[in-house]
């Protein structure tokens, strides 16, 4: 009887399995500069959480399950006032409405399954969305999105919390802890003006609406700004379509 020599499968054309490691060390790395200005802030606010006299577990169960960032700064004061649970929720409405409008344009038909889904939704943050819609961002798989909005969750917990535990260490001379979030927000502001490789217009439009804003609606000053910048968006994506292209 003769017996066939085993069948070895030819293993040139076929694709590596993806590495944990590798997805890790890609992840750190669109995360790092976002990731350094998280600490500062988180050590501001879990700070803010054991001087206004709350336990400082208090500072990772909102960054765990609020995850709002400045909403969450508003937050401590509006509860140690015991403040009513409708004035909360007003105030969370006005602070985060603005996340309407980034999931209009935020990748999360790449993400796949429920799960993913459900918190790629909750997750979304100024910082993710600044760093998921740059022009390189948009090859970018659920997975490497996923990744990034679970490594900057991870970051502002571990930041509030070694800021709440640190926070009777830290002297009341110490003053600027808060201008991080307006660091972080200037030095993203800066990168997307750079993607958008001379299309000007864009943040031009964003400075005016907020200038009117300002003007005009200082009590609603966040929400008039996004509105007036969506409507502006919409005005010249409505202006460019009726506009006939030459060949």
């Amino acid at each position: 009887m003769r017996i066939a020599p085993p069948v070895v499968a030819d293993t040139a054309d076929t694709p590596a399995p993806a590495r944990p490691l590798s997805g890790l060390r890609t992840a750190l790395a669109d995360t790092a500069s976002v990731g350094l200005a998280f600490l500062p802030l988180g050590l501001a606010f879990g700070a803010l959480v054991t001087q206004s006299g709350l336990d400082w577990w208090w500072a990772g169960l909102s960054a765990a399950l609020v995850y709002a960032g400045s909403f969450e700064f508003l937050l401590i004061g509006m509860v140690s006032a015991v403040a009513p649970l409708a004035s909360i929720a007003a105030t969370a409405f006005m602070v985060n409405v603005r996340h309407v409008f980034y999931a209009l344009s935020y990748p999360l038909h790449r993400v796949e399954g429920p799960i993913g889904k459900a918190y790629g939704t909750f997750a979304l943050s100024d910082e993710a969305f600044a760093l998921t819609s740059g022009e390189q961002a948009r090859s970018w798989p659920g997975r490497r999105v996923i990744g990034l909005q679970l490594l900057l969750h991870l970051y502002w917990v571990a930041g509030s919390v070694a800021g709440a535990l640190l926070g009777s260490l830290i002297p009341d001379s110490v003053t600027g802890l808060d201008f991080a979030l307006t660091a972080l927000f200037t030095v993203l502001a800066v990168d997307a003006v750079r993607d958008l490789r001379g299309d000007l217009p864009t943040p031009l439009l964003a400075l005016f609406s907020a200038l009117f804003a300002r003007l005009f609606f200082p009590g609603e000053l966040l929400l008039a700004a996004f509105a007036l910048f969506t409507l502006g968006l919409l005005a010249r994506h409505l202006a460019t379509r009726r506009t006939p292209s030459h060949a």
